[in-house]
């Protein structure tokens, strides 16, 4: 017979001893980002918060050895510099690195110039000393030759401002040998106008770009250009000549061009209604408008056709662009594809065989945040993780075609970088599953729900589960399926979580992203609302001790929620919005026009921003809320954070706020990160009447709580 199962002791939730601690949770962490081949070298990115939350570039060499670009530094010795391959353009930078021949090229955060780094070398800057702090940025670094990069440059320079009334956009050539660093003359501007510029590709003697105006976002619209690079008889690239828009344009949004082996360009386009790449030959190319410039976008999309046999799957093969340096795509071999595939709130990795066949790869991931080429053939670099694996960069890859339909590609995967060692068992990870349930105006809404997992102990017979609520930010974005180690926190504590895919969120095509438009503070609310009522219908959660967090947009709708809705018993806002008007009329060049398709213009629709305000509407908030918040923070400034606590303060409303010296919009160092989770602990157990397994000390300055 069988033995039967332990009993495990009975434990409140909520109060569950874990092994996942704040301390334990930024120890060693090092969030991995774009992952680039070099020859033999594998080089990536990883965001450190032990370092102060720099981004350390790391090498891996052909004999499986890992090496950091940057020497470390020791604030307590002192001396070196504390080097941070970060990039502030658009606010929330990417594509701040590349490497060719094993030199690299980074933006430093410190000062946003770009730097040289040769084989064994010194960071050597390559562009000009602005004359304000910061005043000029540079992301997307792409070759056009050994001698020159092609990239974006973001000018706030006073001059610049002064023409535009905000920072300037360009795609300009900068040499590599350093002369631009002493001579401005040396940067040459190749395309300037649109009020964004991003994404250049370089191949075959042309440039493509990426372009968008206000007060469209790149998930709305972007144009697709491409011309020719023109050198002066020194070689020094003047011009880009003859240049057309081949795709995009109103209700199109086009991400990642490129150019394969052959010289087509591919691109991926939500034309039919879901990110999916397409195709126009090298050889449409060539009628680049230099007969006479007759070549039109209605011309040039007649020379397209889809990389997918049958146009397309109902899946992305694409996302939002808020960074630079995302990749989704890559030719593995000539006219044949590695890409990643989002369906069903998870990501995974597929080939596209040169017939344009679909063939998933079986890899056990579930979130890809990379897709590049390799060294070798069929081979792609990827930035990939899993619901118990971290992100790490994997090399794939992928055998012959299969030799006939049902039969499966052949695939290696090799990590180059050993995981984080956790130090617990498998079994303390709560695996999610995705759920779709109703929603208000008949709509389905969608989740990551992760249920409350922990070996040792369990929750009192009859009792459910308090359920924390995230909302993330965007709000033009989507939940993270990957290892979590801020979720397991919770729910190794006896605390549920569900990860809300509101309305307007990415991965489930564009009508459902669309949702959103003109519906943010209603469908977001409405569909966290729909969550948490949901999963407490169902018997899997506390109705009566039901919390809603999130950061960024994910705060405005936190804030939301908690005003106009009586569902939720308490609250946390990370750096959150909470006044729609202000945010209108003080914010980033970026975000500039956002709430334009989101609200309505402003000052137009002044009623309507004032109406969906949560700081219009005081008399609403009457649930204890935790406010965190950055003092640095140019996205959402504090300001917007200390309103709201002004009026709780004034309503007596049970409330903490913690303003965190040195940090922007988002936490990256290990200290912020850990109090953060202190306090947010701290103020659950206070809120829903349960003692942590670990103590934590209470926030300094709370009140009624």
């Amino acid at each position: 017979m069988t033995a039967p199962a332990p009993t495990r002791p009975t434990v409140p939730y909520g109060a569950w001893p874990s092994p996942f601690t704040p301390d334990r949770l930024v120890a060693g962490a090092a969030a991995v980002g774009e992952v680039r081949a070099d020859g033999a070298d594998v080089w990536w990115s990883e965001q450190r918060p032990a370092e102060g939350g720099r981004t350390q570039l790391v090498r891996r060499g052909a004999d499986g050895s890992v090496h950091d670009l940057f020497a470390p530094v020791d604030p307590a010795v002192g001396g070196g510099r504390a080097w941070n391959a970060r990039t502030g353009v658009l606010e929330y930078g990417g594509g701040a690195w590349s490497v060719r021949g094993g030199r690299l090229v980074f933006a430093e955060w410190s000062d946003q110039r770009l730097y040289r780094v040769d084989p064994g070398g010194e960071p050597t800057p390559i562009t000009p000393e602005p004359t304000v702090a910061r005043g000029l940025r540079w992301s997307e670094p792409t070759w056009l030759d050994d001698d020159w990069l092609v990239c974006v440059r973001e000018s706030h320079e006073p001059a610049a401002v002064a023409t535009r009334g905000e920072a300037v956009h360009e795609l300009v050539a900068v040499p590599l040998d350093g002369s631009a660093a002493g001579d401005p003359d040396r940067v040459h501007v190749l395309v300037t106008g649109p009020d964004f510029v991003h994404s250049p590709a370089a191949g075959h003697g042309r440039l493509a770009w990426l372009q968008w105006h206000h007060p469209d976002m790149p998930w709305d619209a972007t144009e697709l250009v491409v011309g020719r690079v023109v050198r002066d008889p020194a070689g020094t690239p003047v011009e880009v000549a003859w240049p057309v828009q081949v795709a995009g344009g109103p209700g199109e949004s086009v991400v990642q061009p490129g150019f394969t082996s052959a010289g087509d360009l591919v691109f991926c386009t939500d034309r039919t209604g879901w990110w999916s790449p397409w195709r126009m030959p090298a050889h449409a190319l060539d009628g680049d408008g230099r007969d006479g410039g007759t070549w039109d976008v209605v011309g040039a999309r007649a020379r397209q056709e889809p990389l997918l046999a049958g146009g397309g799957v109902p899946a992305e093969i694409g996302g939002p662009l808020w960074v630079g340096g995302l990749r989704w795509w890559a030719e593995v071999d000539p006219g044949r594809f590695v890409v990643s595939v989002t369906a069903d709130g998870a990501d995974g990795l597929a080939v596209v065989e040169a017939d344009g066949t679909l063939s998933s790869l079986a890899v056990e991931v579930t979130e890809v945040g990379q897709v590049v080429a390799g060294t070798g053939p069929g081979t792609a670099l990827v930035v990939a993780a899993s619901p118990v694996r971290e992100p790490l960069p994997y090399r794939v890859v992928v055998g012959p075609p299969a030799a006939g339909a049902g039969e499966a590609v052949t695939v290696d995967v090799v990590a180059l970088r050993a995981p984080r060692d956790l130090g617990v068992d498998p079994s303390w990870i709560s695996v999610p599953r995705h759920v779709s349930f109703p929603s208000a105006g008949g709509r389905t809404a969608h989740a990551l729900f992760y249920p409350p997992t922990n070996p040792d102990v369990a929750g009192p017979e009859g009792e459910r589960p308090p359920l924390v609520v995230t909302i993330h930010g965007g709000p033009t974005s989507a939940a993270r399926h990957r290892l979590d180690l801020a979720k397991q926190f919770w729910t190794s504590r006896g605390l549920a979580v569900v990860d809300v895919n509101h309305g307007g969120s990415t991965g489930y095509g564009r009508p459902y992203r669309d949702l959103l438009r003109g519906g943010w503070g209603v469908v977001d609310v409405e569909d966290a609302v729909a969550a948490a009522r949901h999963l407490a219908d169902a018997g899997l959660v506390d109705p009566a001790r039901l919390a809603i967090r999130g950061g960024s947009a994910g705060g405005f709708t936190t804030l939301a929620a908690l005003c106009f809705h009586d569902t939720f018993a308490a609250g946390t806002s990370l750096y959150g919005v909470a006044d729609l008007s202000v945010l209108a009329q003080d914010t980033h060049k970026f975000e500039s026009r956002y709430l334009d398709g989101l609200v309505g213009p402003w000052p137009d629709a002044a009623d309507t921003y004032a109406e969906r305000s949560p700081i219009s509407h005081t008399d609403g908030f009457d649930r204890p809320l935790l406010v965190l918040h950055g003092r640095e923070d140019a996205v959402v400034p504090p300001a917007q954070a200390e309103v709201v606590v002004a009026a709780l303060a004034e309503r007596g409303v049970p409330h903490a706020y913690v303003l965190f010296d040195g940090e922007q919009h988002g936490f990256r160092r290990a200290e912020t990160l850990v109090r953060a989770l202190e306090a947010e602990l701290w103020f659950y157990g206070r809120v829903f009447g349960f003692t942590p397994a670990d103590p934590v000390a209470p926030v300094p300055g709370a009140q009624g709580l």
